[in-house]
């Protein structure tokens, strides 16, 4: 029976890479508050919209100030700000030796809380030292003999393309080889862990060798019961000292025409180490100090696999895939795996002796209890896990289909980049967290403070603005505070962060009470100013007591205009930290952005070129500095307590719970 497409080892393989989801999880989230912010945005522009209407206003000017509005109120920016974060961020991970595929993935790094690690090549050297104790089963054959037929079972007239081909060629005169002709050759396939050469001797016997997984060509071979007996105990010997074993078997007279009925006999056992990197006990150990515990998963021995997790302080809880679920390619995922299976891989230090689809199946577990996982490998068969993951790595030197099915390639070997890698990605993660608050509050603000001006103030009820039904400010006004603020926020990709010694995560329940408590407090003052300005002529009033002049209406729309434009900017310094503003200093990039922007501010209040409202003194505008800056610190205060209480309602609710 032949088998083709989806049946063969790759079809399957290929299939469970097509099963991977395509949209981030970053995607999601951004995704999500988007979608509120503009449903909120919608409902309230509408209103004011239909309310200028209402009172006759004209409707060309009625359109412009509520798509304005629409616009400046959307965080249209913040994929923007968010990708050039990440972008930024992926070009210093590329300085330490770690290329993003996908940029997305820097977020989901920075959530990794759990790794699952290939052994042979990550967490190893993958390179085999050959020891010269080479047990020997089959009467009259040399230690030399068994790498010779070693070798035929390898391309020795091509270069050699893996680990094994190169320790068996290495370790044998090549030239010797070309006596024998190779009429057919079967490459190595992890669906059967072995390779197979088809051979013409120099005396025209034909004959086929084999090198490959002990524990696949013993029960290939013929060899009597007392000999495999021998053989699976100087297997586990071997096993224990974690010491790796290459079995080598080949026919014996004429080749039979059915290949179903051909004897295998078994010749010996060739020992190998892969010793693990030097750095590979550091780095798991400092992984898990992250947050981010390291699983390994191989194809190797349970035996071998529990002494390199021994070595690299890892646990030795080690299961074999007859433990796991069976996949069925092509077919539905169950959604009950996490369930099912979740106690027993969680609980595991490590899995052995598994196939591609194990991999894929432990990755779905972990993911399906709500880890969010990463997964490195360097072959084909770490292709379909590497997609599944919510970070795929592929480590140097892996093949071309492994890193096509990963978001993070590394390009030095080991593990040890990763580390770093975390810790950068965890403070890019910071940076779009801070921005997305600071967003969300400009955004309750801008909403909030027009919503509130347009339908509940009224300048006509004020003295002096008889002729005034509502408050707004120009068009070209809003496009201003738009275009400086959201230009030159992207200054925060550059922002001071520490990284923090957890995995992060986006609480949506914290980001919406502290954009809340911030935009609120920033709406109160703005409301408020405007208050104050329209009151300007009261002899009783605040205004009058400061020995202000009074203010004509297009004045107060410049007052208004300032105090929006640096409130707006001076709440990303409250935004950045979970503690007072003053806990950690920001970034000099963005403490310049905020000196242009606040500047340029100020100037246009002074000198404003494009009519529609009338410039302030000096005076005036030093002033609004002043009355921002107070009511700047009352956000950062605020904005400390109700994190605080907030804290205190989740210990409370964890313990009721």
């Amino acid at each position: 029976m032949v088998a083709t497409g989806s049946l063969t080892f790759f079809g399957k393989t290929a299939a469970m890479i097509n099963t991977g989801e395509e949209m981030g999880h970053f995607q999601k989230i951004l995704l999500r508050i988007t979608l509120v912010l503009l449903a909120i945005s919608i409902v309230m522009v509408s209103v004011c919209f239909g309310y200028l209407l209402y009172n006759k206003e004209d409707s060309l000017q009625a359109i412009a100030f509520a798509v304005v509005l629409l616009v400046a109120s959307i965080t249209i920016a913040m994929q923007v700000v968010c990708t050039t974060t990440m972008a930024l961020g992926s070009s210093k991970l590329a300085e330490h030796k770690t290329i993003v595929r996908r940029l997305s993935s820097i977020e989901e790094l920075a959530g990794m809380n759990m790794l699952c690690s290939d052994k042979t090549g990550t967490l190893t050297l993958n390179k085999m030292e050959l020891q010269e104790d080479t047990p020997v089963f089959m009467d009259g054959v040399t230690r030399e003999q068994v790498l010779q037929t070693a070798a035929l079972a390898a391309r020795w007239k091509e270069p050699a393309k893996d680990a094994l081909d190169r320790l068996v060629l290495g370790s044998v005169k090549v030239n010797e080889l070309d006596e024998y002709e190779q009429i057919d050759y079967l490459p190595f396939d992890p669906a059967i862990k072995r390779t197979e050469g088809t051979l013409k001797a120099p005396d025209g016997t034909i004959f086929k060798a084999t090198k490959g997984a002990p524990q696949i060509l013993i029960n290939k071979c013929c060899n009597d019961n007392a000999t495999k007996q021998l053989i699976k105990s100087e297997l586990q010997k071997y096993a224990e000292r974690g010491i790796r074993c290459l079995a080598i078997a080949r026919t014996l007279g004429p080749l039979p025409e059915d290949e179903s009925v051909i004897q295998w006999h078994f010749m010996g056992i060739l020992t190998f180490l892969d010793p693990p990197r030097a750095d590979t006990a550091e780095v798991i150990r400092r992984a898990l100090e992250l947050g981010c515990p390291v699983k390994m998963i191989t194809g190797d021995q349970v035996a071998i696999a529990r002494e390199t997790c021994r070595m690299l302080d890892m646990g030795t809880t080690i299961l074999d895939a007859e433990s796991l679920p069976s996949y069925q390619v092509n077919g539905p995922i169950s959604k009950t795996l996490g369930v099912d299976f979740g106690n027993l891989v969680e609980n595991a230090d490590g899995f052995a002796e598994v196939f591609p689809e194990h991999k894929f199946l432990i990755v779905e577990v972990l993911r399906q209890m709500g880890y969010h996982v990463g997964m490195t490998g360097d072959g084909v068969n770490d292709a379909p896990a590497l997609k599944k993951a919510d970070i795929g790595i592929a480590v140097e030197g892996a093949t071309d289909a492994a890193r096509a099915a990963a978001d993070i390639v590394l390009t030095s070997p080991g593990l040890s980049v990763i580390v770093e890698a975390i810790s950068m990605s965890r403070v890019i993660f910071q940076r779009m967290r801070n921005y997305v608050i600071y967003r969300v509050a400009c955004t309750l603000q801008l909403l909030l403070f027009f919503f509130i001006s347009v339908l509940a103030i009224h300048p006509s009820s004020f003295p002096g603005f008889s002729d005034q039904k509502y408050f707004s400010l120009p068009v070209i006004a809003l496009i201003m505070i738009t275009i400086l603020n959201d230009g030159t926020i992207i200054s925060i990709a550059y922002d001071h962060v520490k990284p923090s010694p957890y995995p992060e995560k986006w609480n949506l329940v914290e980001a919406f009470i502290v954009s809340s408590v911030l935009g609120l407090i920033a709406v109160a003052s703005s409301i408020m100013c405007l208050y104050f300005s329209l009151d300007s002529r009261n002899e009783h009033g605040p205004w009058k007591s400061l020995g202000l002049r009074e203010l004509k209406y297009e004045e107060v729309m410049m007052t208004l205009y300032l105090k929006i434009s640096l409130s707006d900017f001076l709440t990303v310094f409250a935004a950045r930290t979970r503690g007072f503003f003053c806990t950690r200093a920001p970034g000099r990039l963005l403490l310049m952005a905020f000196i242009v922007a606040t500047g340029i501010s100020t100037i246009l209040s002074r000198y404003w070129p494009f009519g529609d409202m009338m410039y302030i003194e000096w005076e005036l505008c030093g002033y609004i500095w002043v009355y921002c800056l107070i009511w700047f610190f009352i956000q950062d205060i605020s904005k400390v307590s109700s994190l605080v209480c907030e804290s205190k309602e989740r210990k409370v609710g964890f313990a009721v719970t």
